[in-house]
């Protein structure tokens, strides 16, 4: 594994702040978790302080230093399949789509239209 990570630098209001990526957050913590490795040392070696290295490794226990992954391949809904003896007479008719995400119902009647529906489902799963 390479060792050699270089920080992006960016100007904020109060000077230059080092900004790393994910990549290299997760690197770091990976190399602080091998057995025998100082995290003082190894985050001196990078130049980071040892107390933003010990942050990080509590985010990445708790699974919270990965990439963000993109909302349609890890979002999926629960569907109900239901005959038409199990459906009101009124829904079979109309054709209604009924979501219920948390305490939020979402209720579609009539015709649906994909690329309409499409839309909603987008901004509901937000």
């Amino acid at each position: 594994m390479d060792t050699n990570f270089q920080p992006v630098t960016q100007r904020g209001p109060r000077g230059k702040y080092r900004q790393h990526s994910l990549e290299f957050k997760r690197a770091l913590v990976e190399m602080t978790l091998q057995p025998g490795v100082s995290v003082a040392r190894l985050a001196r070696e990078h130049g980071v302080n040892a107390n933003q290295v010990f942050t990080w490794r509590k985010l990445y226990e708790a699974g919270q230093l990965v990439a963000a992954a993109p909302a349609q391949s890890s979002d999926l809904l629960p569907v109900v399949v239901a005959t038409q003896e199990q459906v009101p007479e009124s829904e079979a008719a109309t054709g209604t789509i009924t979501l219920e995400i948390g305490r939020v119902r979402l209720r579609i009647e009539g015709q649906a239209n994909a690329a309409t529906l499409a839309q909603v489902l987008e901004r509901v799963l937000r």
